[in-house]
């Protein structure tokens, strides 16, 4: 089987992981709101979705968090609290690092918001080293919605097979799939490394 032409990573639990529970412990110490409260709040509100989607500004997400929790701060102190939930998963950065080395494009493709981006840009430097970048918040789509996969479609100039992608939720794999893209569901480096092998020599 030929090399892809392009890789296209998930970014939250495949090149990044995160933990909600920073932020709302952070956001519950400045709230009015417990940590239950605080919880509700950013795991069943509309909110985040809405933010996600594009549906809601930066300042509009913040109002409705500032209302719904009471918090005490100011947007950039929400945002910093909000968005510094991230840290690095080597080995797959050391797997991207090794395909950007061979020629090979790759892309950011996540449903997230504009604070986490900003503060992952700023914090790692790899993530500066994508041919592009898909975001659900820019598309007006999250993934598994047919719109996000047919804008990377767009923006790399490739579809079907001429794409791996790596996600760690079934239901976003099982669409690309759909699509004729070669996919991978990621739970742990070792086995996408694997996953990837068969597509590629690594």
């Amino acid at each position: 089987m030929n090399d892809p032409i392009i890789v296209a990573f998930d970014l939250g639990k495949v090149l990044v992981d995160f933990d909600y529970r920073i932020a709302i412990s952070r956001l519950a110490a400045r709230s009015k709101l417990p940590l239950d409260g605080i919880k509700i709040f950013l795991g069943q509100s509309h909110a985040i979705i809405d933010y996600e989607c594009g549906r809601l500004t930066r300042e509009e997400f913040y109002e409705q968090a500032r209302k719904a929790t009471g918090f005490r701060g100011t947007l950039e102190e929400f945002g910093e609290y909000f968005a510094n939930i991230f840290t690095a998963i080597p080995p797959m950065i050391e797997l991207h690092a090794g395909l950007r080395q061979r020629g090979i494009s790759t892309y950011i493709f996540s449903n997230t918001n504009d604070l986490a981006v900003e503060h992952i840009r700023r914090k790692f430097p790899f993530f500066r080293n994508f041919d592009g970048y898909i975001y659900s918040y820019e598309v007006g789509a999250m993934k598994p919605e047919a719109k996000i996969y047919e804008v990377l479609e767009k923006l790399a100039g490739r579809r079907g097979a001429d794409i791996v992608y790596l996600d760690d939720r079934p239901e976003n794999v099982a669409a690309g799939a759909a699509r004729g893209w070669r996919t991978i569901l990621h739970e742990t480096p070792e086995k996408t490394r694997t996953a990837l092998a068969g597509f590629m020599s690594l």
